[in-house]
């Protein structure tokens, strides 16, 4: 095992809103996040992490507004799943970093 594995308590994807979610009938960050977690021998947690509103693809956005679409858009559902532990955040993308901040201050 890695140092970076042995770091690691939990991996989780960024989620996507319901709607966008039936829209495209899968999250390709857990698609990446199912893949690292068989690898890693590291637990995934699938509905610790929740986008509560929906918000614009992020692709159409400059930074600033990347950051105002996400915010407050997501919320921790399961707080005891992540309270005090070391967490991977899979994106599918990585751009202005706004989601993963947004993700990581909730």
């Amino acid at each position: 095992m890695s140092q970076a594995q042995e770091g690691l308590d939990l991996i989780l994807a960024v989620p996507l809103h319901r709607a966008r979610l039936r829209q495209r009938e899968f999250n390709q960050s857990l698609l990446l996040a199912h893949r690292l977690c068989r690898e890693l021998s590291v637990p995934l947690s699938i509905d610790a992490l929740e986008r509560i509103r929906w918000t614009r693809p992020q692709v159409e956005l400059d930074g600033e507004e990347r950051r105002k679409n996400v915010r407050k858009a997501f919320t921790v559902k399961r707080p005891n799943q992540v309270a005090g532990r070391r967490i991977l955040l899979i994106d599918d993308v990585y751009t202005t970093g706004a989601t993963v901040n947004e993700c990581a201050k909730v």
